[in-house]
């Protein structure tokens, strides 16, 4: 049961780098490091995940209940030597003034020892305050040491070292100097995911070796080991005949890769058997009974996908001819006619009646509420109105003809109008919306059984 959460005082101080680093760390020590993400996240999660050695699974107050929550985390860490949790933004921020969604809130629900990193740049006495405040703020919360990040050399250090041992209580577990061979690229999303990085596993060694000198890894494991046990009540499971086997596609290549591990475990547990399909690379689609392309970059591919001539055609005549298609924001935009970026248009699919245009600014991102109309082709929750989901895209979709079916109406969010989302034509729904499959909204047990309905 041994955790810790890692957090910190603002968005950008570094902590998602030293928790690739800290996985990594531990991983090298021969440790099973069981990482976890705050809030709604496909690439920190691939970060962590290659740097542990085990997928990383999302933790998010707004699609799960607390709950749910502690069964998905108790699920996966069981058999593990060590959970990471690794926040989103700073250790109190959140939606509600309450702070009832915040790190800290996640923190205390799993009773986690947070170790708050903090951004030390241009700082000496005043880390004192900082501390403290964060310690007064919320007695509930136990953080339990700090990791000092991108300090200017050894005097810095010293001089930060001194001020938090004689204003604070708290432990510095670690002092991350700056250096720039540490930084990962960012793109429009955050980080350059794992998956288009054909240097991640250098990247991740540096990272783990920084901080395997420059944190004490020991006592990091020693504050986890402290954490008390949690109390879960289990889900009742029902007791279900297997149905029969059905094969379905997934994109997962550089272009497609926004997939939740939870998911994909789900699809297993429905028996269905996932068929990996390279869009850029492969040019003949497998025998399926489905298609599940999910989120990416396909922007940064699209040359590579236009040329791929021969899958498209057979993706969009697969389509037309009633392959059931699950596609989620990047899967939609290769579904469109073509893809408009810096003065480039390259072709795509074309079973959507749309164009892609990419922006400088989001047209759509953070939590999403939809509703379900009456021309979803399948179910997407049981007994609830409302969908909990998530959109993180700088494109939008124009030209659309005025009598397109739609599986959703948005009532928090952007969607494909900012009143819809969910492009419904034969047996494809394509929307903005990231779905997670969770115990409100069962959406891959649903796709599943109307794939294996159209398969008879």
């Amino acid at each position: 049961m041994s955790r810790i959460f890692i957090s910190a005082a603002h968005k950008s101080s570094g902590k998602t780098t030293v928790s690739i680093g800290i996985c990594a760390a531990m991983r090298s020590m021969g440790k099973q490091v069981q990482p976890f993400k705050k809030g709604p996240d496909y690439i920190d999660p691939m970060w962590l995940g290659k740097a542990a050695g085990h997928s990383c699974h999302n933790l998010d107050f707004f699609t799960m209940s607390h709950q749910e929550i502690l069964r998905v985390y108790q699920r996966y860490q069981s058999g593990m030597d060590i959970a990471l949790i690794e926040g989103n933004k700073g250790l109190y921020d959140g939606l509600d003034l309450d702070g009832s969604n915040s790190n800290a809130a996640l923190a205390t629900l799993l009773k986690a020892p947070v170790i708050l990193v903090i951004d030390a740049r241009g700082m000496t006495r005043g880390i004192a305050p900082l501390i403290l405040g964060y310690q007064a703020f919320d007695k509930e919360v136990n953080i339990a040491g700090v990791i000092l990040n991108q300090l200017g050399g050894s005097r810095h250090e010293s001089k930060l070292r001194n001020v938090i041992e004689h204003y604070t209580d708290l432990a510095v577990l670690g002092a991350v100097h700056r250096n720039p061979d540490m930084e990962i690229v960012e793109r429009h999303l955050g980080l350059i995911p794992s998956n288009e990085s054909d240097d991640a596993r250098n990247k991740i060694k540096l990272l783990g070796d920084v901080i395997a000198r420059q944190v004490d890894v020991d006592k990091l494991l020693s504050v986890a080991a402290s954490a008390p046990s949690l109390d879960v009540h289990p889900q009742p499971q029902p007791s279900i005949e297997k149905s029969k086997s059905v094969r379905i596609g997934i994109a997962k290549d550089a272009a497609f890769g926004f997939y939740y591990p939870d998911d994909l475990d789900a699809f297993t547990e429905e028996n269905a058997q996932l068929v990996p399909i390279d869009m850029i690379n492969d040019k003949n689609l497998p025998a399926i009974d489905g298609l599940f392309i999910g989120g990416g970059f396909p922007e940064t591919h699209m040359v590579k996908l236009e040329q791929n001539l021969q899958m498209r055609q057979q993706v969009k005549t697969a389509i037309e001819n009633g392959l059931p298609c699950y596609a989620e924001c990047g899967g939609l935009m290769y579904l469109a006619e073509q893809i408009r970026w810096n003065d480039e248009q390259h072709d795509m699919v074309g079973v959507i009646p749309g164009t892609i245009t990419m922006h400088a600014k989001p047209q759509g991102r953070g939590y999403i509420r939809i509703t379900q109309t009456d021309k979803a082709p399948w179910s997407m929750n049981v007994g609830r109105n409302e969908i909990c989901a998530h959109e993180f895209h700088y494109s939008s979709l124009t030209g659309l003809p005025a009598d397109l079916d739609y599986a959703f109406n948005v009532t928090r969010g952007a969607g494909i109008d900012g009143q819809h989302d969910g492009i419904v034509y034969k047996n494809l729904l394509a929307c903005y919306a990231h779905l997670r499959n969770t115990e409100q909204s069962p959406w891959v047990k649903n796709f599943v059984n109307f794939v294996r309905q159209q398969a008879q």
